[in-house]
């Protein structure tokens, strides 16, 4: 008997030390086996900012020749500039475009820019 009362006395001290470390002040929901914080308040965009500007479009290469200057931007900051230049001309020549900026925006070149593959399976185009 004396056994059975300690089982019971010590697991609901379990209980309580439990409820109280997990309590920290915040409501909290029982979701999918876990408990999760209540959604948060939608927040409204600061007054008077304006939003994000859009990416400048793609420089759109009409002739073989003004792939070596667009490349030459696209490559200014790589650390390797001559390895990325020989594929950007490459990838200038086949596609027809070079994306703006020196990263990145490579979609805006559509499928031929993102999906070309290296023999390593690393995309080709900077």
């Amino acid at each position: 008997m004396a056994l059975r009362l300690a089982v019971f006395l010590s697991a609901s001290l379990l209980i309580i030390v439990t409820a109280k470390v997990a309590s920290d002040g915040e409501e909290r929901h029982f979701v999918n086996d876990a408990y999760a914080k209540p959604p948060a308040a939608a927040v409204a965009p600061p007054v008077g900012v304006p939003p994000a500007p859009a990416p400048p479009a793609p420089r759109l290469i009409k002739d073989v020749r003004e792939c070596g200057p667009a490349c030459d931007e696209r490559c200014a900051l790589h650390s390797r500039k001559n390895v990325c230049g020989r594929a950007c001309v490459t990838c200038c020549k086949e596609c027809k475009c070079v994306p703006p900026g020196t990263y990145g925006h490579t979609e805006l070149c559509g499928v031929c820019y993102t999906e070309w593959k290296t023999h390593g399976n690393r995309t080709k185009c900077p």
